[in-house]
């Protein structure tokens, strides 16, 4: 028999059946894909899969010499890889609207302190994914570029193929956008109490050491890109513990609530 004195759980009642789980599931997935859909409409009329490929490529097409142009060594490669872009276009449109299906379909199971961590960490995830992606496109490549052609011989003619280009896009907005998540990651660890606050800033030079690591593996072997990855990484470390510490706060338990406030030290 349960204790009157036991606090009621703030979920219980709000059971469903499983059916309806796999409905809401269904439900929340069509809504995501239709705005993946009308992202991918919406891009097609403008600016076209042409037209985000140029701009894709303009960091690069910048630094090449005069007359210069990238090339397709594959038949059909003209009209896929515009259309890969298209796609990976319209989804990072549609993500705010995607992430928005995902916390519609969890949150009803989550407590009112869990709500209060995954909002801000699901906003805040997002941005930084962005900024990262932002930070690479409009700072990194040209400067890597730039510094790639200057030791490109005179006897070479510059004509890189749009296939590895778009490879090599993608994995660089890639490497960014997940470095950029390292104060979302310090939170969670935090949070979820696998580490210390005080743990992690004892670990501060090893962290340091590993972002320097991790960026001579991701990016190309040319120090612009590689600090230009690694420091980004050293102050976002700084910020995750500043926010950690925020979090720890801000989404205690009841519990923990009950258990360091003044009253219960009276």
């Amino acid at each position: 028999m349960a204790n009157e004195n036991d606090p009621q759980d703030e979920l219980a009642g709000t059971e469903q059946p499983f059916i309806q789980h796999l409905m809401e599931l269904r439900d929340r997935l069509v809504k995501a894909l239709i705005a993946v859909a009308v992202a991918m409409v919406v891009l097609a009329i403008y600016p076209g899969p042409a037209g985000l490929y140029d701009w894709l490529a303009a960091p690069l097409v910048h630094t090449l010499p005069v007359g210069s142009k990238l090339i397709a060594t594959s038949v059909v490669a003209p009209f896929f890889v515009p259309l890969k872009i298209l796609m990976v276009a319209a989804l990072l449109l549609a993500l705010p609207v995607v992430l928005y299906q995902v916390w519609a379909f969890v949150a009803p199971g989550l407590y009112s302190h869990e709500k209060r961590l995954v909002v801000p960490l699901v906003i805040s995830s997002t941005l930084l994914f962005f900024v990262g992606v932002a930070f690479c496109y409009f700072f990194v490549f040209g400067k890597v570029f730039a510094f790639i052609q200057g030791f490109a011989p005179k006897s070479i003619a510059a004509t890189p193929d749009i296939e590895a280009y778009l490879d090599f896009v993608l994995s660089m907005f890639l490497a960014f956008g997940l470095s950029f998540e390292v104060p979302v990651v310090v939170v969670l660890l935090t949070r979820m109490g696998i580490v210390t606050i005080e743990q992690l800033k004892a670990w501060r030079s090893y962290f340091i050491v590993g972002a320097f690591v991790v960026a001579a593996v991701v990016t190309p072997p040319d120090v612009v890109s590689q600090l230009s990855l690694a420091i980004p990484m050293c102050l976002l470390y700084e910020v995750g513990l500043w926010a950690a510490g925020f979090f720890m706060r801000y989404t205690q338990k009841p519990e923990e609530e009950e258990a360091t406030s003044p009253s219960s030290e009276a």
